[in-house]
């Protein structure tokens, strides 16, 4: 018998657990309120801002389809992967054989047992996640399966309608590409628990099983659906393959058809056959057929899949291409021009005339008359000395060209909206107060003629001033919403309360004229009255002020995303928005309007372009204002929509432009209240709708190739053309934009608003390597001006096709001409003297006098202090005739043997002569006002510097004169002429010298 011994240490008693304080659980409750409400700031502002727009649905839509397919991604993903690891644990075996290989997963079972059900929860959890954000994001995708509109077009190879291409197609790869990710991933968390558990061993004696019959079901089952789906995306391939990018051509080639299809078919086929032996594994315990199956996979995916296709194209294709390929670069032609809408595109043979002659632009007048001197994206300095008035305003570095009505006639105008920027205040005016409750707006739009000048070379403005005057008519001038406005400013004051918005300037109401935005009237943003309201948006901007400040009060409205793309982008998420926004006056409102796409990558056979690639311009390269579209490959593009918004209180249209357009109808059932019909555009607002700008870029970069529209001639691309590079940027390789114009094509009654642009023949990878017109296109561009009803003849894209032995020059061989010639060569030169610098513009080309007429501004600008251009000269070229004036009347005159037959939009003025300040017609300032700009002393407006300008004119007639003469006398020989001619040329050199320094 044992004792006890009584001397022991009993064990001591377990001191009481402590108690937790309060602390622990108040700071993550704390922490979960923050996060919460720092969502809400971002969540329900949207909500507010949706819904004051009228746009909510569109919101609630999209987040309702996200939201259900974030749940349905994370089901499917966490459930399958939580289901694979739950089944492989709890049917593991009991009594795992003891083998050197369980003894060392006895550890890993050991060390993980802890965790096992947080990871059995969290893992799946995670992916689930993961998942259903992925998912998510094929929002877009989704809707457009479940409202599919027919295209009521075949494709050529299945006979199935186009819409299965474009709207279901890419629903079923989303399907079975994510089902495939979900069986994967269950598949990879099975088989490691199997295996840790001992329901798959890879050691052990031979002849032993490998596998529990349980792991085996598991496994056989999961490798079933994984085959099934493999099937389903080989089979998927065969209509893949009618959109895949090919060497020469878009769509499936002879190979395809007749080789990679019937292949993917046969592959489709082996997958649903392995997947039967899966089955028979799950019931028979054979692992053997399954492995056979696989290998037969691989073999068929090797020999059916790869060597096949290379054989029939090696064997049957490559020696016979042209005649094998024929039908199928046919298919690729036709479908592209159906797919970019080039099908009615009206081609005309021109055999354009090089040889000019007196009376040639007869025919021509309204065309010659309408050119545009004044380039938009070189005058915005001008506009910005002459009309900013102060210095928080500004204009955009590239201005619009719209065309108006002025006393009965349309005329082409360069027009610009005075918007607000914040950083032209000194550092002392920037405060919160200021920034967001003072400087709200900008003010007015400032408008000029596109074919003249004023005097001195200043923009002719016809419209002008704060506030505006001119021949515009009343307009609400505020303007509340542009790209350069404010992040957010807070609008509205109490009854009573003295106003606190800068309006405009004003020396006669002691410096300025303040303004309240009538929130009790209008609404122009989400109300921000109420506390919450304040809290949350004061999160939103990390501005405590809006909490605090007096300025925001119960009449508050707070304006945000006040750029117009930054609006239409967001109540309509399915547009491609076009890069440029322009400003026009409609209805005696400042509207900016915005041209959307919709565009599919799914259109069977059609050729792709990446809209960046094909957008980028010399315009898109050096302006801040204006953008390339966003990188996206598209096969299939339509101008669907036209959206305005307003620029006073922001309100955003959007019409439905293009109703055949079967994406946007299925868009329409997406968003059943978002567009309006075309019915409701006013005719004052469709006589400002115009041809899209980057549509345009997109149709041009596509016939360089598919204006041949015949197989055998496109398979030999020796036809090929390509668009020429923009020659005012040097050696830059940046392609020529198109530009905006009034003109008249051949086949055309009456010149029309166009946007044009030209072709030369390509030649390997050195596009401009023989720099002559091979083409040149125009669009009419105007929309007429009928309320509800677009112009018959809008959009109709005319194609001038020049002889292949074409020796008219195109843009790099005229400016070449132009550099090289020693009369313009030696003005230039004395123009860019002293602080002067000479700044070229836009080289237009107009199909007129029976061929192709260049015409190009010649800017001259200080070097250094106050810079900005006025127009002194114009050149002229047709053929190899050039012209080089004061005028762009004169520089016809030149051309066309002292009588051109039409006159320029500018006959009758003199850039060269500055008769003074004339608000009707040259700066358009009010003496009254600041004009923010430096004197001009480059120009002057007193008579020293007339006198001085027209002598350094006289000059430089005298010196090309010269030049002329010692040329005849060196061609005859007459050695004492042409020294004659020298020192005449020397004597005016120095005369234009002595001119140009006193205006410097």
């Amino acid at each position: 018998m044992t004792f006890a011994n009584p001397t022991a240490r009993r064990p001591s008693p377990r001191p009481p657990g402590r108690r937790r304080g309060p602390l622990g659980p108040t700071l993550v409750v704390l922490g979960v309120i923050v996060v919460l409400v720092l969502i809400l700031a971002q969540v329900w502002t949207e909500v507010l801002w949706f819904d004051q727009l009228g746009y909510v649905g569109v919101l609630r839509t999209e987040w309702g389809t996200r939201a259900v397919l974030f749940a349905l991604g994370f089901l499917l993903m966490a459930g399958g992967v939580a289901a694979s690891l739950s089944f492989a644990y709890r049917s593991r075996p009991i009594y795992a054989p003891s083998t050197q290989e369980q003894a060392s997963l006895d550890q890993y079972r050991e060390a993980i047992e802890p965790l096992r059900r947080l990871v059995m929860v969290a893992g799946p959890a995670v992916l689930g996640l993961f998942a259903g954000g992925a998912a998510s994001q094929q929002w877009s995708t989704v809707q457009l399966w479940m409202n599919a509109v027919p295209f009521g077009e075949k494709d050529p190879e299945y006979g199935l309608d186009i819409g299965f291409y474009v709207f279901t197609l890419p629903g079923l790869r989303f399907v079975v590409s994510f089902l495939m990710a979900v069986v994967v991933l269950s598949a990879i968390g099975g088989i490691a628990t199997q295996y840790l558990y001992g329901g798959i061993r890879v050691g052990g004696p031979a002849g032993a099983p490998r596998t529990t019959p349980s792991a085996r079901i598991h496994l056989s089952i999961l490798g079933a659906a994984l085959m099934l789906l493999i099937g389903a995306n080989y089979w998927l391939d065969r209509y893949s393959v009618l959109t895949r990018e090919g060497s020469r051509f878009e769509g499936a080639s002879y190979t395809d058809v007749n080789a990679v299809i019937p292949s993917k078919a046969i592959l489709a086929g082996v997958a649903v056959f392995v997947a039967i032996l899966f089955v028979i594994t799950a019931v028979r315990g054979n692992w053997r057929l399954p492995a056979i199956g696989l290998g037969l996979m691989v073999v068929a995916a090797v020999a059916v899949g790869g060597v096949y296709p290379a054989v029939v194209q090696r064997f049957q294709v490559t020696p016979n291409q042209q005649d094998a390929e024929a039908p199928y670069i046919q298919r690729n032609i036709d479908a592209t021009l159906k797919a970019f809408d080039l099908e009615d595109v009206a081609v005309q043979p021109y055999e354009a005339n090089v040889t000019a002659e007196a009376g040639q632009l007869r025919a021509d007048t309204d065309t010659t008359a309408s050119i545009r001197l004044l380039d938009p994206q070189i005058v915005s300095p001008s506009f910005r000395q002459l009309q900013q008035n102060k210095g928080y305003y500004s204009f955009a570095d590239t201005l619009a060209v719209d065309r108006y009505e002025i006393e009965g006639e349309s005329q082409d105008t360069v027009i610009a909206v005075r918007e607000l920027a914040l950083d032209g205040l000194s550092e002392g005016q920037r405060n919160w107060t200021n920034d967001h409750t003072v400087y709200t707006h900008g003010f007015g739009v400032v408008a000029a003629y596109g074919n003249t000048t004023a005097a001195g070379g200043r923009p002719a403005f016809w419209e002008q001033g704060i506030p505006s005057s001119g021949q515009m008519g009343e307009y609400e001038e505020r303007i509340y919403f542009s790209p350069e406005s404010p992040l957010y400013s807070i609008v509205g004051a109490p009854d009573g309360a003295r106003d606190w918005e800068l309006d405009y300037p004003d020396d006669e109401s002691g410096g300025q004229v303040n303004t309240s935005f009538p929130t009790d009237e209008v609404s122009a943003g989400p109300e921000i009255g109420d506390p919450l309201t304040k809290l949350l948006y004061a999160l939103k901007f990390g501005s405590q002020e809006i909490l605090f400040s007096e300025r925001v009060t119960s009449e508050s409205q707070i304006l945000y995303d006040r750029d117009p793309r930054t609006r239409v982008e967001k109540v309509a998420p399915y547009l491609t928005i076009d890069g440029r926004q322009y400003p026009a006056v409609v209805d005696g409102r400042v509207v900016w309007v915005i041209d959307g796409y919709t565009t599919s990558d799914g259109y069977p056979y059609a050729a792709s372009r990446a809209l960046d690639d094909a957008t980028i311009d010399s315009v898109t390269q050096r302006s801040e204002s204006i953008d390339a579209l966003l990188p996206q490959t598209v096969n299939y593009i339509r101008n669907s929509v036209k959206a305005t918004v307003d620029a006073y209180d922001g309100t955003v249209n959007l019409y439905a432009w293009d109703t055949e357009d079967p994406v946007l109808q299925a868009w329409q059932d997406v968003f059943p209240s978002s567009l309006k019909p075309v019915s409701e555009i006013s005719g004052d607002l469709m006589s400002h709708l115009r041809y899209p700008e980057d549509l345009f870029k997109v149709q041009r970069n596509l016939l360089t190739r598919y204006h041949v529209t015949e197989a055998e001639e496109f398979f030999s691309g020796g036809d090929f053309w390509a668009n020429p590079n923009d020659p005012t940027l040097g050696d830059a390789q940046v392609p020529q934009p198109p530009y905006y114009l009034t003109l008249k094509m051949p086949d055309q009654e009456r010149a029309t608003f166009s946007l044009m642009s030209t072709f030369i023949p390509a030649s390997g990878g050195t596009t401009n390597a023989r720099n002559v017109l091979s083409g040149f296109l125009a669009v009419d561009a105007e929309a007429g001006d009928q309320a509800g009803e677009p112009a018959e003849g809008y959009g109709q894209l005319r194609l001038l096709e020049l002889p292949r032995d074409s020796t008219v020059p195109g843009p790099g061989q005229v400016n070449n001409n132009f550099d090289s010639n020693p009369t313009v060569s030696t003005e230039l030169n004395l123009l860019a003297q002293q602080n002067s610098t000479v700044v070229r513009g836009n080289l237009l080309t107009l199909p007129v006098g029976g061929g192709l007429l260049y015409v190009q501004p010649v800017y001259v600008q200080s070097s250094a202090g106050t810079r900005f251009p006025l127009l002194q000269k114009v050149l002229v070229a047709f053929g190899d005739e050039i012209g080089f004036a004061n005028t762009l009347d004169e520089a016809l005159d030149q051309v066309f043997d002292g009588d051109a037959g039409a006159e320029g939009g500018d006959a009758g003025t003199d850039p060269g002569a500055d008769t003074g300040t004339d608000p009707g017609t040259d700066t358009g300032t009010d003496p009254g006002t600041d004009t923010g700009a430096e004197p001009d002393t480059g120009g002057g407006t007193g008579g020293g510097a007339a006198d001085a300008r027209t002598r350094l004119d006289t000059a430089l007639t005298e010196a090309r004169e010269a030049i002329e003469r010692g040329e005849a006398a060196l061609a005859a020989g007459d050695f004492a002429a042409y020294g004659e001619a020298q020192d005449a040329l020397d004597a005016a050199l120095a005369d234009a010298i002595a001119a140009e320094a006193e205006l410097d």
